[in-house]
């Protein structure tokens, strides 16, 4: 079947420059991606993700990180195991 289907959106630009970085290390365009996505969602008849409010903690959790805020920093895999096992 031929695509001949067109779609526009407005996206923050933040959001598509991020995106287009890691699809381009997967060699997959926008476009195909895209497509993924529409198809995933009618193989599994709805988004093929959860999607949560997320609780307080949580959400407070987001925004501390985002603005750099008790933020835990190791140097290695195995120090920020050793972190998580004490």
């Amino acid at each position: 079947m031929g695509k001949t289907a067109t779609i526009q959106t407005r996206v923050d630009p933040d959001v598509k420059r991020n995106a287009q970085i890691i699809l381009n290390k997967l060699n997959i365009s926008m476009s195909e991606a895209i497509s993924l996505y529409l198809s995933q969602i009618t193989l599994q008849r709805g988004i093929p993700f959860e999607i949560k409010i997320p609780n307080e903690v949580t959400a407070k959790t987001l925004r501390d990180s985002e603005n750099g805020k008790n933020l835990h920093k190791v140097d290695s895999v195995d120090e920020l195991f050793e972190k998580l096992e004490s």
